[in-house]
């Protein structure tokens, strides 16, 4: 089931939406909100698949709350004005609907929502892998990752964020941690932490309660000192 946010500041929009959606059995709305502050808000607490969005709005404009996402849901645009379309796409997002919207296009663009959840989803579940690489779901896209270049990855709940070597931008994929773990290559990662799982090409310090990089400086879990033990081959002090 996709679980879907509706944000519009016109209640009349929202109840359209709303009432479109009724049609549709493998979308569930859970929340409403007439500005982004509140959409930001609910989505601290909501997990969220899906967004269809108002542009013009008080405050917070509908383009300015999706290019502030870090983790980005589909985002499907409803507007009055055209103008915003080129803006829109340029955010990736899953498409744009011009007000007033025939309920006939409403469907098609929650059918090409529903087409990137499921894909998503199965690549999720089932990544990609072989000896020296991995496939990830990231932005509705699968991006090939090399073992080598990924120096530690960190667990944010439903996701994890993939920290990478050099100057590559972390890449965040919606799967736990404990799903990701399982797909790693035995003897190059090891879980630290109940959040990191470290590459142990890149460590260069073992201390006390922390798992020194070139870069970073990670947690060491008491309960996971038998890993490092494994990884080093004796006792950490």
């Amino acid at each position: 089931m996709i679980r879907c946010l509706l944000i519009d500041d016109e209640p009349l929009a929202l109840d359209l939406v709303e009432d479109n959606l009724k049609q549709v059995n493998y979308i569930r709305v859970v929340g409403r909100c007439r500005t982004a502050s509140e959409a930001l808000a609910l989505l601290q607490t909501e997990q969220v698949d899906l967004i269809f969005c108002d542009i013009h709005m008080p405050g917070l404009n509908g383009l300015q709350l999706v290019k502030s996402l870090v983790v980005k849901p589909m985002v499907i645009f409803i507007t009055a004005y055209e103008k915003f379309a080129i803006d829109g796409f340029e955010l990736d997002v899953l498409d744009y609907l011009v007000k007033p919207v025939p309920l006939d296009r409403f469907l098609r663009a929650c059918q090409k929502a529903y087409q990137v959840f499921e894909l998503k989803k199965a690549s999720e579940q089932i990544p990609v892998i072989s000896k020296k690489h991995i496939f990830v779901n990231s932005d509705y896209t699968l991006v090939k990752i090399m073992f080598s270049d990924i120096e530690y990855i960190e667990g944010l709940k439903d996701y994890v964020k993939i920290n990478l070597t050099g100057k590559q931008k972390p890449l965040l994929t919606r799967i736990s941690i404990k799903a990701l773990e399982l797909q790693l290559p035995a003897g190059q990662f090891y879980r630290v932490h109940k959040s990191y799982i470290i590459n142990v090409d890149y460590v260069t310090q073992i201390r006390r309660g922390k798992i020194i990089t070139d870069n970073s400086e990670l947690p060491l879990s008491d309960s996971y000192r038998d890993m490092i033990h494994k990884m080093i081959g004796r006792e950490v002090a």
